[in-house]
């Protein structure tokens, strides 16, 4: 996991609101939405003074690009590091982003300038959002199914504050602007484990759709780039979206009241209390989503990531723990997957009972 060096907090973000909205009527709403997400910090690529100045929507794909190039490979190195493995062990590369264009995807570049083997397959996923992070591991776990002795490097980089809309008076773009940080993170999901790896086995995953949700959370493209949409029902999505995730623990015989560990999308304050409400489980079990918000703001697809790496620094679990990792995003979409803690220091191995007959992909340890 990787954030830029620029910061700017809540109290700074708040200034900035009274600056750029003096006078006008929504500024107590803007105000209001900012102070309500409970971000007290966020990384931006540049100032924000840069980025309040506007250079217009291709000098900012441009600084995507050079940016996502600068910042990338070493959130890779590391999660080859922490997995054990070299560039040309990888057979797959998932990339997924929703806050810059690049055709070649980055993983073109990826393979030319870190020594992947040039036969490595490429999956970039631009459009799911912040449910790209839970996508992302689910496609690296079907991947790992279909080719058991396969390993899948899954990048997540968002620049999300290249998507910032200064002049911008919607409840979006209000929200927008203190909510979003910037990221870039990296992990490998290995299909056949290896002696002394510690991660998440994945178990089973499942994608859901909201029906006839598709415009509640969007991107509007003009001659100033993305403009975020948001619709005031997001927040309630939880209520629906909860029955699902119970569903697909039941089926797997667990009860998801009654997990080990969750890594859960941190889309805001809301999302996570109502999750917590509707699964029936104490708010503190979201503790590593709540710190990933806290202290980097949604970094939209790289939060599931981020939290998966708290829990990892939290300390070990007990092999076979269970857990649950859940994105959200437009859709409205949630991934899905369930998982069970290896102890790669342990010398034995439980197998646990009801997935006897799962595919064995690790996700190694999140870098």
């Amino acid at each position: 996991m990787r954030v830029p060096e620029y910061t700017i907090t809540m109290e700074e973000t708040l200034d900035f609101a009274r600056k750029a909205h003096a006078g006008k009527p929504q500024l107590p709403l803007a105000l209001r939405l900012i102070e309500n997400t409970g971000v007290q910090k966020r990384h931006l690529v540049q100032s924000i003074e840069q980025t309040l100045d506007h250079p217009g929507f291709e000098e900012r794909n441009r600084i995507y690009e050079t940016e996502s190039k600068k910042r990338c490979p070493e959130a890779v190195e590391e999660a080859l590091a922490n997995a054990m493995l070299r560039a040309e062990d990888i057979d797959a590369i998932i990339y997924v982003s929703c806050t810059g264009f690049m055709m070649p995807s980055l993983t073109a570049w990826l393979i030319n300038t870190m020594g992947f083997r040039y036969d490595t397959r490429q999956l970039p996923i631009a459009q799911l959002g912040c449910a790209a992070g839970g996508a992302a591991i689910n496609r690296a776990h079907d991947f790992c199914a279909a080719h058991p002795d396969s390993n899948v490097l899954i990048v997540s980089c968002e620049l999300c504050s290249l998507c910032y809309q200064p002049d911008a008076d919607d409840i979006g773009s209000l929200l927008s602007d203190g909510l979003f940080g910037d990221a870039v993170a990296a992990a490998v999901v290995r299909g056949s484990g290896g002696p002394g790896v510690t991660g998440v086995r994945l178990r089973r995953n499942a994608s859901y759709l909201i029906p006839n949700t598709e415009e509640w959370i969007s991107y509007a493209v003009r001659d100033t780039g993305f403009h975020f949409q948001l619709d005031r029902r997001v927040p309630g999505t939880m209520e629906p979206l909860a029955p699902v995730l119970r569903d697909l623990a039941a089926d797997h015989g667990w009860d998801a009241a009654d997990l080990d560990f969750y890594v859960i999308h941190a889309g805001g304050p809301r999302i996570l209390d109502d999750l917590a409400k509707y699964l029936g489980v104490d708010r503190t079990v979201f503790r590593h989503s709540w710190a990933t918000l806290t202290e980097y703001g949604n970094i939209a697809s790289a939060v599931v990531l981020d939290a998966l790496r708290r829990r990892f620094e939290e300390g070990p679990l007990p092999t076979d723990a269970t857990g649950v990792i859940a994105g959200f995003g437009p859709g409205i979409t949630a991934e899905m997957a369930l998982g069970t803690w290896v102890d790669g220091s342990a010398r034995h191995h439980r197998e646990h009972p009801a997935a006897e007959a799962a595919p064995r992909p690790y996700a190694g340890r999140i870098a």
